[in-house]
């Protein structure tokens, strides 16, 4: 008599025991200096990102919502339970768009990964590479997911992944109780999608929300909790083989390690946004343009660049992010500083709108078909009767050519120039320097006893 035939192991499944194995396994070199670089990066973009309106609004909500507890949020002096304190950090850091990105995924696993890791390494009492581990298996873990799903949605639809994985590895979550919260969290993301598995949105336009991200990972910490407590999940959630590809996704769990190819920005807006950036100010600067004598600007990229808003006249400061036109017109007008950071003053300039009303944008259809791989772009100039045209350009920090360390404290000391004195930078560098030298003790007394912004005095 013959055996039935077993079913196949659930995909959640698969990823438990990855998180399970990984518990065990040595943090390589690489890896590690990959996570101490994007804590570098993301705390760059926290603390500048501390006084946008979106985290505000969070911190003020975080206070009425979650009541208690004892993790600290983020250069305020303000303490509150786990969730709330990750809700404020996690859109702190995702408020300006400084926070990093991954091709695969097409979209940023650190606003999402990190602030969880590290709520959860001070919650346990973890070691540093414990520490430095679980961001490692987050990121592997989120994009591995976001780059196997078969439609575009916002990272908040899968980043929840990478956080029931990281916070899972530092809990000692079971096994079989991390199959089950990752099957929650997957439930439970804000997906924004369609019946049919398309995206509710077709255009991406500014807004707090921030994809989805920082209320993701409320409901990833809570989905990893309750499967703790014996709460179950649909575990064959992954397993749709019209919205995922789980030959993609397996093959991302054991391939390189997803930290090392993350890519940097260094201006706070949409990555779709930073190509042409840098592709004006390339010809501003090689022919000594003046801006204000510019007759028309057009911009030749991909399919994705032209998804988002791109309103010559933004509606407020995060639709700002994902405007190509009107990016353009704050950069050449007042210089590259003018997007590290991005500042609420910079909305509703007449004269940067009439420069963004200047600015027409077209399909190039052989950099499409280079995207998402690369992001490129290539900007003409009319002035003076001339025509003025750019090369292929890539944006800044890409994986491929990865800014240097002493590149990432000097985005932090731009980008935090408005928040934070340079005492204040020399203490945040200090920290992540004694983290990446094994001791990130440092970092969690800055986190919580440094104040910056309008947390030096109170917060409104």
């Amino acid at each position: 008599m013959t055996g039935r035939a077993q079913a196949p192991m659930a995909t959640v499944c698969h990823l438990a025991a990855y998180v399970a194995a990984a518990r065990a396994r040595a943090l390589g070199a690489e890896e590690r200096e990959a996570a101490c670089r994007s804590l570098l990066d993301l705390v760059a973009a926290a603390a500048a990102g501390l006084d946008a309106p979106g985290p505000r609004a969070v911190r003020a909500t975080a206070s009425a919502v979650f009541a208690g507890g004892d993790h600290p949020i983020w250069f305020s002096g303000r303490r509150t339970g786990l969730a709330g304190a990750v809700w404020c950090n996690s859109a702190a850091a995702a408020a300006l768009d400084l926070d990093d990105g991954h091709r695969l995924a097409r979209g940023h696993p650190g606003a999402a990964v990190i602030p969880v890791a590290v709520a959860g390494a001070e919650g346990v009492g973890a070691a540093t590479d414990d520490l430095l581990k679980a961001i490692a298996v987050g990121y592997q873990v989120g994009v591995a997911i976001g780059a196997s799903r078969r439609f575009y949605a916002n990272t908040g639809m899968w980043s929840g992944y990478g956080v029931v994985a990281a916070l899972g590895l530092l809990r000692g979550t079971p096994e079989a109780a991390l199959a089950h919260a990752f099957a929650i969290a997957g439930v439970s993301a804000p997906n924004q999608l369609h019946a049919g598995g398309g995206p509710v949105f077709p255009a991406q336009e500014g807004s707090d929300v921030k994809e989805g991200i920082p209320w993701s990972n409320v409901t990833a910490i809570n989905a990893l909790l309750l499967a703790e407590a014996g709460h179950t999940g649909p575990l064959g959630l992954l397993d749709v083989t019209e919205h995922f590809a789980p030959e993609t996704l397996l093959a991302g769990l054991a391939g390189p390690p997803a930290i090392t190819r993350s890519y940097v920005k260094f201006h706070a807006c949409c990555r779709h946004v930073h190509a042409p950036v840098e592709a004006l100010l390339g010809l501003i600067e090689r022919h000594g343009l003046d801006p204000r004598a510019i007759d028309a600007v057009e911009v030749e990229t991909y399919s994705g660049a032209l998804r988002i808003a791109n309103r010559a006249e933004p509606q407020g400061f995060t639709d700002m992010q994902f405007s190509i036109p009107y990016c353009l017109g704050l950069v050449a007008l007042d210089g590259a500083e003018a997007l590290l950071p991005l500042r609420a003053d910079a909305v509703g300039r007449p004269e940067v709108a009439a420069f963004a009303r200047k600015v027409s944008l077209r399909l190039d259809r052989a950099l499409d078909a280079r995207f998402p791989a690369e992001t490129l772009a290539r900007v003409s100039v009319m002035a003076g009767g001339r025509r003025f045209v750019s090369p292929e350009t890539a944006p800044r920090g890409e994986a491929s050519d990865p800014p240097s360390w002493d590149g990432l404290e000097e985005k932090l000391r731009r980008a935090t120039r408005f928040v934070a004195s340079a005492a204040e930078q020399d203490a945040l560098l200090s920290a992540v320097r004694a983290l990446r030298g094994g001791d990130h003790r440092p970092l969690l007394r800055v986190f919580a006893d440094v104040r910056l912004g309008r947390n030096r005095a109170s917060e409104a």
